[in-house]
Parts: C-alpha cells; structure tokens; sequence
C-alpha cells in the first residue's frame, strides 16, 4: 500500500536525531524520498542508514552547516537530485545562553546565524524549486521562546522572535503560488538540545514524535487552509519546586 508521500520529496534540516528525525522516520514510512543533513556527517549518514530502511522512497544524507550558503545549495540540490522539491523543513538550531554582556560576539553569530540566517538560506535556495512543482510546504521550527523572553535567552530569543516574523511574512509572499508556510512553536521537548539528554524522567516534555505527528497533519491538511502558527506545548508540566 502507497504512503500518503509516496513521489514527494522532503528535506529535514538537523535530522541526525531529536525532533528532525522524528520528522525525517514519519516521512519516510509514508513513501517520501528524504533529504536529511546535520553537521556532523558520521551522524547523518547513520540516520540516514537507519531510515533508509524504513519506506519505499531513497534517502540522501548531506554534511550541512546551515550558516553556510554554499553547504544549503548543495543541501537543495540532494533534493533535487531525487526529482524535485515538495517540503522543507527547517529543525536545525542551536541554543546558546548568557547574559548580554557575558556573551561573546562568536556565539551570537552562531545562534543568530544557525536559527535565522540559515532558515533564509534554505528558503531563498528552496522557493523557486517548490514553484517549479507547483507548490508545496515550508515548515519552520520555532520555540515557545519565540514570543516569551526569558533571562540569559536574548539571543535565542532573539532568534526565534525574528523566525516568527520571518516566517509569517514568507507566507504572505507566497501563499498565492500555493506554498504554504508554517511556523510550529513548541515548549518543553524531551530532545539532545543543549548537551542534554533524554530520559524516562522527561516523559511530561513534548517527544520528538509528538512534534512529527503535528508535521504529518499539517502535510494531510486540506488546501483550501493554513494553519501558519501552531503553539504545542505539555499538556501537564512539571510543577517547579
């Protein structure tokens, strides 16, 4: 029996593991081919070991820093090397925290570079070839942190606040060619972000695999509608001692 994604063509940015594979596993046993990158490329190229098992589509693994332009052409041009482009999925961030004056510009510019820059870059490279197919979906993975500051999180916050509006004024540009832009805001997720690990004792956090099904629902929707911003956050968090 086909997959609901059998013919299409997705890339998962940061999807060596965390909430991008959980998102990368979903597509692929729908039958999509799919694009996986991360920076480390013993990592994807074992995700994309794993994955390629898993359904009828191929699977391409690419090394890919996202601040780097020319690292996100070659990333668009994997997809394209499977036949075309249908869905992109921007996951791939990084969190760095401290007080103004306690961080350093290199930081900055990762965060900054890494969260918002390189969402443009994939955007700018992946525009033209949803068009070529007709339309298509952009999903962007924001944070909760996107509309709550938070101490020592001003440049992820930072970051995040300027994905939100990045990513609604992107749906207004294109919505007309039927590219559809969503922005997913999640709270608390059970993932390595941060150098920290998952646990058993994190089973109130948001899973990747919640995160995954909200993807998979949104590529089902119907295309008279777009749902631009969804919020997910746990539905019994941890009560703070």
């Amino acid at each position: 029996m086909a997959g609901m994604l059998e013919g299409k063509t997705a890339i998962v940015t940061g999807s060596s593991k965390g909430i991008g594979y959980a998102i990368a596993e979903a597509m692929a046993r729908e039958g999509a081919n799919v694009v996986v990158s991360a920076r480390d490329e013993a990592e994807v190229q074992a995700a994309a070991k794993r994955l390629d098992a898993l359904g009828s589509g191929n699977v391409a693994a690419v090394r890919c820093d996202m601040r780097k332009h020319d690292d996100v052409r070659q990333l668009v041009a994997a997809a394209m090397d499977l036949g075309g482009l249908d869905v992109l999925v921007n996951n791939a961030g990084v969190g760095r925290f401290g007080t103004v004056d306690e961080m350093s510009p290199e930081h900055w510019h990762q965060v900054i570079e890494t969260n918002l820059t390189g969402v443009y870059y994939a955007c700018h490279e992946a525009i033209p070839r949803l068009r070529e197919r007709g339309g298509g979906w952009i999903i962007n993975i924001g944070s909760l942190a996107g509309k709550n500051p938070f101490a020592g999180g001003a440049a992820y916050n930072a970051s995040k606040f300027g994905l939100l509006g990045f990513s609604e004024a992107m749906m207004l540009d294109v919505r007309d060619e039927g590219i559809r832009v969503c922005c997913i805001m999640p709270g608390s997720v059970d993932t390595h972000f941060n150098n920290k690990e998952p646990s058993p004792e994190n089973a109130w956090m948001i899973q990747p695999q919640d995160v995954a099904r909200l993807v998979m629902e949104l590529l089902a929707f119907p295309e008279n509608a777009l749902p631009s911003r969804i919020e997910i956050r746990p539905s019994r968090p941890r009560k703070r001692a």
